[in-house]
């Protein structure tokens, strides 16, 4: 059961990656990477949540305890990703005419 969920996350992770290469195939913008990770990261934890509340239903605590562990992981792997600044594309042709070519302003590009 493992080896079929992983091959679907598998599947599914390329069939993003293929979405995002096409639908900006010479500009790459990161906000809408950042988007789609934080939406299947959600995901991945309702996902994690309801196995861990279905190991629980089962009375196997030692299951439930590793699916809500993995979950709470995930949550922080979700406000990390979220906490990222990207300037945004049109911000960033604004910030670029009016300052001369300066990009990022005397700023740091993304904070993690």
């Amino acid at each position: 059961m493992a080896q079929l969920h992983d091959l679907r996350l598998r599947l599914l992770v390329q069939q993003e990656s293929e979405q995002i290469s096409n639908s900006q195939p010479s500009d790459l913008d990161l906000s809408i990477v950042q988007a789609r990770c934080l939406c299947w990261l959600t995901l991945l934890a309702e996902a994690h949540e309801d196995q861990a509340n279905d190991a629980e239903g089962r009375n196997d605590t030692e299951q439930a305890m590793g699916w809500f562990a993995d979950s709470m992981r995930l949550r922080d792997v979700i406000q990390v990703v979220s906490s990222i600044e990207i300037p945004l594309p049109e911000s960033s042709e604004l910030d670029n005419n009016d300052e001369g070519g300066d990009f990022f302003n005397g700023e740091p590009p993304m904070t993690a």
